[in-house]
């Protein structure tokens, strides 16, 4: 399938750090654009992508220019919802959502997602996937189905607009991805532990964004004449403070990679800005 210039390509890297990211081979998804050292809306995954998805993407409060930073002006943007701006935004839509108000603006809207708060099982999900024509909860480490079933979707959407969300869950706890030389059961990141192993945090989440950025070359280079938005969702702590994991406001649960480039553009080169 040919994708328009219109289309959306939404790709949430879950729990993915800043610096693992930077640290990262990931040839194709740094291809998107520059790489920016954003702030997420929230610590945990349900509250990031709650806001998100009403336009509150993750953003650099000292860049005064669009896209980059929310508050200048949205990729996003609900329209009759909060400040309007200092510029227009990327897509202005109007729904409960943004998926909803791809939708109502005739696209098709195609979703699939790793985490439990996007299991359709649970009612709480229901505020992050009512708005998808076609949904996919695959659970941990599934990046490989889920992107099997995108390809199934697209090829039955010629000739309209789409939408498409992909959340992955191999850079989340317990950091693990199909082949992985360790045990998927040995979780290095646990709440309250006392023992440091943070090396295995940095190692095995680095692999598993390089195992990621392996299978996504072929789905990122069909959206590179489109929108593309990649970021996570939050970070991590590795024993910052004495604290480990996410669901806490810490600057390492709130810095996140943040990527974008619209209609076929990476977003330095509009701005006329580097970071």
């Amino acid at each position: 399938m040919a994708i328009s210039p219109n289309s959306v390509l939404f790709i949430t890297l879950d729990s993915c750090r800043y610096d693992t990211f930077v640290a990262a081979h990931a040839p194709s998804m740094k291809s998107v654009s520059e790489v920016y050292r954003a702030q997420a809306p929230s610590h945990f995954t349900y509250g990031s992508h709650a806001a998100m998805f009403i336009g509150f993407t993750p953003g650099i409060a000292s860049v005064a220019g669009p896209f980059l930073n929310p508050k200048f002006a949205r990729l996003f943007r609900l329209n009759r919802a909060g400040w309007a701006g200092h510029a227009p935004p990327g897509f202005e839509l109007s729904g409960r959502d943004i998926v909803e108000g791809f939708r109502n603006a005739g696209y098709r809207t195609i979703g699939t997602a790793a985490m439990g708060w996007f299991d359709p099982d649970t009612p709480v999900s229901q505020k992050l996937t009512a708005g998808f024509d076609d949904f996919l909860f695959a659970g941990h480490q599934g990046l490989r189905r889920q992107l099997a079933w995108i390809d199934e979707k697209l090829v039955s959407q010629e000739q309209q607009d789409v939408f498409l969300f992909l959340n992955i869950g191999e850079t989340h706890v317990p950091y693990h991805f199909e082949g992985a030389p360790w045990e998927a059961s040995d979780n290095p990141c646990v709440p309250f532990q006392t023992v440091d192993r943070s090396a295995d945090c940095r190692e095995r989440q680095r692999l598993c964004c390089e195992y990621v950025d392996r299978l996504l070359g072929p789905l990122l280079e069909r959206f590179a004449g489109a929108t593309i938005f990649l970021c996570a969702d939050h970070g991590d702590c590795w024993g910052e403070d004495g604290l480990w994991e996410h669901g806490i406001s810490h600057p390492m649960t709130l810095t996140v990679p943040l990527l974008i480039r619209y209609r076929g553009q990476p977003v330095e080169a509009l701005l006329g800005t580097s970071q």
